[in-house]
Order: structure tokens, then C-alpha cells, then sequence
């Protein structure tokens, strides 16, 4: 089975990607798993530069092939590409401890009254398949809006406030295998997975 290295913290982008990276025979490990348990400076000004950034922290340190997201949410009533890169930073000047349910609910009271609650999802994902090689992205968006009220408890993060419009999905509510099929983060992982799949591979 061949190792790719996610550089996350989050349990739950890394069970998202071993799900979808199983069945190409990756074993997905996290810098943990490596006793690393510093971060990247993420001081980007965009996805891309923040997920290069924290591949290639790990890579220097681990050489071995890492992939990193960068991914964020845009909620267009409150301001352009807001939080944008700035989603997990934000969440946490809210709640420190993290609890979404809290930030969530601090969302929907922005919104009261706002004519215009679209939304976009976005990831960029980097693979550098050794510390110095070229990075290669991989990009993905979900449009939809914020929901009125907390729909569901599946997904994490913003997800129980999300509508994804073409769809008709709320993505608190739906499946894992659902969501990763239209996600941004679903979509990005795709181009990642047709690039893995090819015979010239890692």
C-alpha cells in the first residue's frame, strides 16, 4: 500500500481523504503520526499559497509526498471573499474552543434580514511529491447559500448553515458520500485522484 501524507491537524479532513483515497490503494497518514505536531505560518494571500505552505512545512521535514487543502468559506453579505482564508481564524475569534454550533449560530445572526445569502465553498489542494518539486493544485468550488436556521450535525465546520444549490443539498444533513460528491473539497480531490491514478505516479 503506498503512504501519502496529509499535512492537517483536522481528524476530520483526514478521515474525509483516507475515505476517498482508499480504494487507489493509499494509506493516508497525518504529520502526527510522524511526531510532528507544529504548523505552517499560514500568511498566504490566496488558497493556493496557504495549502503550498503547509505541504511544504511537512516536506521538508518528512521528504515523502504531501498533499494540503487550503479551503474557506465566502459569504458574499459579509464582504468580498469573506472569511475566505481566513474561515478557521475567524471561527476561532468567535468560539476559542472551536464549537461550530456557536459560530454557526453567530452566522445566521450576521444575516438577519440580508437580501443576499450566497455562498461559495472553495479548496485548493497541493501535492509536492518531494520538497523541491514543482507543486501541482487542484481546485474546487460549491455554490450555494446560507441556510435560514442549523440544519443536521453531519460534515463539520460551516456545513449545518450550507445549501448546496445545484444539488438541493443542505450539507448538515447529508451523507458523507453525498457531500463528497459535490463538495469543493469532493471536486478538488477528483483531479488529485486522476493525477494519482495515472501510471507515472509517486
Amino acid at each position: 500500500m503506498k503512504t501519502l501524507l496529509i499535512a492537517t491537524h483536522n481528524r476530520n479532513k483526514i478521515r474525509e481523504y483516507a475515505e476517498i483515497l482508499a480504494p487507489l490503494g493509499y494509506e493516508v497518514k497525518s504529520p502526527a503520526d510522524y511526531g510532528i505536531t507544529e504548523e505552517a505560518e499560514e500568511n498566504g494571500k490566496d488558497y493556493r499559497e496557504n495549502a503550498y505552505a503547509k505541504a511544504k512545512f511537512i516536506a521538508d521535514r518528512l521528504k515523502m509526498p504531501v498533499i494540503a487543502d487550503d479551503s474557506g468559506i465566502e459569504i458574499k453579505a459579509l464582504g468580498e471573499h469573506f472569511p475566505g482564508i481566513h474561515s478557521a481564524r475567524w471561527a476561532k475569534t468567535i468560539s476559542p474552543s472551536g464549537d461550530y454550533r456557536v459560530v454557526n449560530q453567530h452566522v445566521l445572526e450576521l444575516l438577519k434580514g440580508a437580501k443576499d445569502r450566497s455562498a461559495e465553498y472553495h479548496c485548493c489542494i497541493v501535492l509536492l511529491r518531494h520538497p523541491d518539486d514543482t507543486p501541482l493544485y487542484y481546485e474546487g468550488v460549491s455554490k450555494g447559500h446560507i441556510l435560514e436556521e442549523i440544519k443536521g450535525s453531519h460534515g463539520f465546520g460551516y456545513d449545518p448553515i450550507f445549501h448546496y444549490d445545484a444539488g438541493n443539498l443542505d450539507f448538515g444533513m447529508c451523507s458523507d458520500e453525498e457531500k463528497n460528491r459535490v463538495s469543493h473539497r469532493g471536486k478538488a480531490t477528483r483531479e488529485l485522484l486522476a493525477f494519482l491514478s495515472a501510471p507515472h505516479l509517486v
